[in-house]
C-alpha cells in the first residue's frame, strides 16, 4: 500500500538519519489513504503532517532501507537535481522525450527521487493529477496542488483504480530484481493508447580505449556485483522484448550520446554535457559504495579510492568520455 505524504515546509528534505547496519525505520509515520481509496475520493493535498523519515546510516551514506542500493542522502538529492537538469538541456528544455497529450488527465512518474520531473510536469500540465512515486519520501517544498506524493515499492502491488495517460520511469537502472513484472503492471494501469516512457543511462566510453584502465575495473565490479545482488545493471531493462512480453508495443527508442564535460562544439551538449560530467563524477560512489562493500566483501576506503582514481582518469585531458542515454516509449495497444 501507498503512503501519500504532503511536503512539509519546514522540511530540508535529508531527513533523519540512524545508524546502524541492521536497523531502519520510519518514525511518525500514520496510516493515510491508500492510492485506490484516493482515487475515490476528489482531489487535493494529502498529509501525513509532522513525519520524520529515517534513513540507514551505512558507511557514512544514507539509505532508504536495508536493500536499495542507491542512497538517499542529501549528497544524492544534490545529484539527482543535476541529473534532471542535463536532461532538460538535453531534451531542449522538454520534461520527455515523447510529448505528453496535451489532454492527459493522470500522470504517473516511478521512482520519482526528490519529484522536480513530477513538479515540473503539474506546473505545465495544471488540469492533470501527477502521482510521483518513491520508496523514500524527499519532502520537497512548494509543491503544484495537483501532484501527490506516495511512498511505494513499484515491486508490489499497484492498487490504482483509474488508469493513467502517462507513466514515466527515469533512472532506475539496477531498481527492480523483475523489470517484466513492473511493466505488466504499468502495462494494466495505463488507459488504452497510453504512453509509456523509460530513459536510462548506460555505461561510460571513452573515444580511445582505456587499456586495464581504472574506469573497466570499475564497471567490471559493479557489474559481478549487480549479479550477485540479483539486479541488472545498464540498459538490459530496456530490451524490446521485455516491454513486448509485457504487452506493449515499441512506438521509438532513441539513444543520445553525452559528452561528459565541456569538450564538444555543439552548445547543447556541452551544456547537457557539463551537467552530466558533474552528476557521473558524483554518482561513482554512490552507484558502487553499497553493491561492492555488501557484495564483493571490498571495503569502504577500498572503493572511494577507485573512484577518485576513475574522476581522475576521466578528467585526463584528451580522454573525451561519453556516456549513452537511451530513450525508449511504449504504448499500450487498444484492444
Amino acid at each position: 500500500m501507498a503512503e501519500s505524504v504532503q511536503p512539509d515546509p519546514q522540511s530540508s528534505g535529508a531527513g533523519d538519519v540512524t545508524q546502524g547496519h541492521d536497523e531502519q525505520s520510519a518514525a511518525g509515520l500514520q496510516p493515510p489513504a491508500s492510492p485506490a481509496e484516493r482515487d475515490q475520493s476528489s482531489t487535493g493535498s494529502l498529509s501525513l503532517s509532522g513525519s520524520v523519515f529515517e534513513q540507514v546510516l551505512e558507511n557514512d551514506r544514507g539509505y532508504a532501507n536495508e536493500s536499495y542500493f542507491m542512497p538517499c542522502d542529501e549528497k544524492e538529492q544534490t545529484r539527482l537535481a543535476i541529473m534532471q537538469q542535463c536532461f532538460t538541456s538535453m531534451l531542449g528544455g522538454q520534461l520527455c522525450f515523447q510529448n505528453i497529450p496535451r489532454n492527459a488527465k493522470r500522470i504517473l512518474d516511478v521512482g520519482t527521487g526528490i519529484g522536480d520531473w513530477a513538479i515540473a510536469v503539474a506546473e505545465r500540465f495544471p488540469t492533470a493529477e501527477i502521482t510521483a512515486t518513491d520508496i523514500t519520501c524527499f519532502q520537497p517544498t512548494d509543491v503544484p496542488p495537483n501532484v501527490f506524493f506516495e511512498i511505494d515499492d513499484a515491486q508490489e502491488e499497484w492498487t490504482y483504480t483509474e488508469p493513467f495517460d502517462f507513466i514515466h520511469l527515469r533512472g532506475l537502472s539496477g531498481a527492480f530484481s523483475d523489470w517484466t513484472a513492473v511493466y505488466e503492471k504499468a502495462h494494466k494501469h495505463l488507459q488504452a493508447n497510453g504512453i509509456l516512457e523509460v530513459a536510462d543511462f548506460g555505461v561510460i566510453t571513452t573515444t580511445e580505449p582505456l587499456v586495464d584502465s581504472y574506469l573497466s575495473i570499475y564497471n567490471g565490479a559493479c557489474f559481478s556485483a549487480g549479479e550477485k545482488a540479483g539486479i541488472a545493471l545498464g540498459l538490459d531493462h530496456m530490451k524490446k522484448s521485455l516491454l513486448e512480453s509485457a504487452g506493449f508495443s515499441i512506438a521509438k527508442t532513441r539513444t543520445l550520446d553525452i559528452p561528459l564535460g565541456t569538450w564538444s562544439n555543439d552548445p547543447r551538449k556541452k551544456l547537457a554535457g557539463k551537467m552530466a560530467l558533474i552528476s557521473v563524477l558524483e554518482g561513482l560512489e554512490a552507484r558502487s559504495l553499497r553493491l561492492l562493500t555488501r557484495h564483493m566483501d571490498w571495503k569502504a576506503e577500498d572503493v572511494r579510492d577507485l573512484c577518485d582514481k576513475v574522476q581522475v582518469e576521466l578528467m585526463r585531458p584528451g580522454v573525451r568520455p561519453t556516456i549513452p542515454c537511451q530513450f525508449t516509449v511504449a504504448r499500450k495497444l487498444m484492444v
